[in-house]
């Protein structure tokens, strides 16, 4: 549903166990509406049960519940969000105004821990965020597949060219086997003359002669099926030398295979300890936070009470100027109650906000070993996960080796009866021939003939299906050669089209940044734009070109020079204006008022009150119901005839 579908009615917002809320309700009318409060005053739960009931599964649980509830009414739509706790795991149900939340969180959810606000933060590469919510996945499928049937060709094109190149030799062998073949049919065309004479002076003994002839027919049999178990043999062997082969490489990779530095499932429980610590800091750190916001806005003098009474400890009796002198310098404190100089309190703070930078890059550090961790774990899965698949080879490999050893034998120990056989009916033939010993010759050697001519011929059918194989490939390669550079320009195509998103996206985030960054009007930044650039990446055996989109500042020194700048040389309030201004820029380049009318923003601190106002004005033409959570100092600078404002 769009905002254009839905008319400007107010909002009813119910929840429970929500963050810190253990239940609450708030109608929202259109436009702007303000929660006011200080910290720890649950706004920014508030605007998580927003979240939730549009869709978003960034909310969170309140932290001694074990199921929570959002209910939204819009008009007569009403919408929930349910979420239940499973051990470490929270799952989200019900029937939400979103079925996919992605634009929303990236662009319209503007709160501390908003994604794209924390990436301009860590100065990440911003091309995903921006590209995520566009359409580029059928094109980026359709390239993947595309690559997928190159290779498949280029491997087929590299196969026919590889054929092609054998075809000379194959017919140079072709005709020398035809050449052969040639010489004994001619040589058998002789014989079969001379045996015919000689079956001349046979005619008496036709028995004799019929006896010769089945003798020679067994011995063909007997040699035709020697050369086949032959054949076999020489194949088993073949086979189990591949084996063998198979099984030393197997064994050796085993042998050189390092055991195993850590137990994955010890990894799993270091890491599980590190993430416990990380919670644990973050906890410390929003307290942190908490207190040091709370000690900043007394320092600055909101809510700070002056001491009214005996400043200078003299009974009320001391000069009038004592008194004033004596509170510039000295305050209650707001913590323990005692008097005390307000340069200490400053200076407490000043060490909190050393402890909580301490904590921030411990927590980095932890998420860093965590990561480690984690690569780690996995690597030793995988490469566990490759050596059990080479134990079970090798296992495999072995069973067949010992099935081939045994096939071998047995056709080792066939042929022998087999060559037997053959000897016993070559003594046969000697013997029936008697007187006839010269024909009985010219039958052998006819014998023979036919053995090799079968054998000639044979061969030379092998080598004409070769041949015919590779006559046809050269077809096919024409064929594959057309396909693959079809698929060049497709790919070229979709590509170009892929860069002409980018490219048009980078504009459109340049744009809207400069207009907002226009709104702020912040003197000391010239210009902030999104830089595109290109680079070649590995990935597996090919190189692919990558876009990165990286974040470029130009500053306005104190003497009105501009400069370069990077994310990396701004203070933490300045890193968080432009990851704010960033995120708002995305609300507008994706046009998320089109399909939410709900925006929220929250953790503005680091923006003063006239700018938070502007911001405010500038937004409220796109969102039907723009919500924020500000400060009440903040607050008197947003407030107008027009503007809801709820107390926290």
């Amino acid at each position: 549903m769009s905002s254009q579908d839905t008319p400007a009615r107010e909002v009813r917002v119910a929840a429970e166990n929500i963050g810190g809320i253990d239940s609450d309700e708030l109608t929202i009318a259109p436009g702007v509406t303000v929660l006011s409060g200080r910290n720890a005053t649950n706004r920014t739960s508030f605007l998580q049960a927003i979240m939730a009931g549009l869709g978003s599964e960034r909310s969170s649980l309140k932290g001694d519940a074990d199921e929570g509830f959002v209910e939204l009414e819009i008009g007569d739509e009403t919408y929930t969000r349910t979420l239940t706790r499973h051990g470490d795991q929270v799952s989200y149900g019900g029937d939400p105004y979103l079925d996919d939340p992605q634009l929303a969180d990236l662009f319209a959810f503007l709160l501390e821990n908003n994604e794209a606000r924390r990436a301009v933060e860590r100065g990440d590469d911003l091309r995903d965020l921006i590209m995520r919510p566009v359409d580029t996945a059928d094109i980026e499928s359709e390239i993947t597949e595309l690559e997928r049937e190159k290779q498949r060709i280029d491997s087929q094109i590299e196969e026919y060219e590889r054929l092609q190149s054998e075809l000379p030799s194959l017919e140079t062998e072709r005709h020398e086997i035809e050449t052969e073949l040639e010489e004994a049919r001619a040589e058998r065309e002789e014989l079969q003359t001379a045996i015919e004479e000689a079956d001349v002076s046979l005619e008496e003994s036709r028995s004799q002669k019929r006896e010769i002839e089945e003798a020679f027919d067994r011995l063909r049999e007997a040699r035709s099926e020697l050369e086949d178990l032959e054949f076999e043999l020489e194949a088993e062997r073949t086979t189990l030398e591949d084996l063998t082969d198979e099984r030393d490489e197997l064994e050796e990779r085993l042998a050189e295979a390092e055991a195993a530095d850590e137990d994955p499932q010890r990894l799993a429980g270091r890491i599980e300890e590190l993430r416990n610590r990380q919670r644990a800091l973050n906890e410390t750190l929003s307290q942190l936070g908490s207190v040091i916001s709370f000690n900043e806005e007394m320092l600055e003098g909101d809510g700070l009470d002056l001491e009214e009474a005996d400043v200078a400890g003299d009974g009320g009796t001391g000069e009038l100027t004592d008194q004033l002198v004596a509170a510039e310098d000295r305050t209650v404190c707001w913590t323990c109650g005692s008097e005390v100089d307000a340069d200490r309190i400053e200076a407490t703070v000043d060490r909190l906000r050393e402890l909580r930078t301490e904590k921030l890059s411990e927590r980095n550090e932890l998420q860093e070993r965590i990561n480690d961790l984690t690569s780690e774990k996995s690597e030793i899965e995988r490469k566990e996960r490759e050596l059990d698949r080479t134990r079970r080879r090798l296992d495999d490999v072995e069973a067949e080796i010992e099935t081939t050893e045994e096939r071998i034998a047995d056709l080792e120990e066939r042929i022998a009866d087999q060559e037997e056989r053959v000897e016993e009916l070559e003594a046969e033939t000697e013997t029936v021939g008697g007187e006839y010993d010269e024909v009985l010759e010219l039958h052998r050697e006819a014998n023979e003939l036919d053995l090799r001519i079968d054998r000639l011929e044979s061969d030379l059918a092998d080598i004409d299906a070769q041949i015919e194989e590779r006559e046809s490939a050269e077809e096919q390669h024409e064929s594959l050669q057309e396909r693959r550079e079809e698929i060049a320009d497709e790919l070229t195509e979709l590509r170009t089209r892929v860069d002409r998103i980018e490219e048009e996206s980078v504009e459109s985030f340049n744009d809207h940044m400069a207009s907002v960054l226009e709104v702020l009007e912040y003197d000391n930044i010239e210009r902030i734009w999104i830089e595109r650039k290109t680079r070649n990446v590995r990935e597996g055996r090919q190189k692919v070109t990558k876009s990165t989109f990286d974040l470029q500042i130009v500053r306005v020194a104190d003497d009105g020079t501009t400069y370069r700048d990077t994310i990396d040389h701004l203070s933490e309030s300045e890193r968080e204006v432009i990851g704010l201004v960033f995120a708002l820029a995305g609300y507008l380049v994706h046009e998320v008022y089109e399909e939410l009318p709900v925006m929220l923003l929250d953790s503005l601190e680091a923006i003063d009150a006239d700018r938070i106002a502007r911001v405010v004005d500038y937004f409220e033409e796109f969102a039907d119901y723009l919500v924020v959570a500000l400060l009440p100092e903040d607050a008197d600078a947003v407030i107008d005839a027009g503007t809801s404002v709820a107390e926290f």
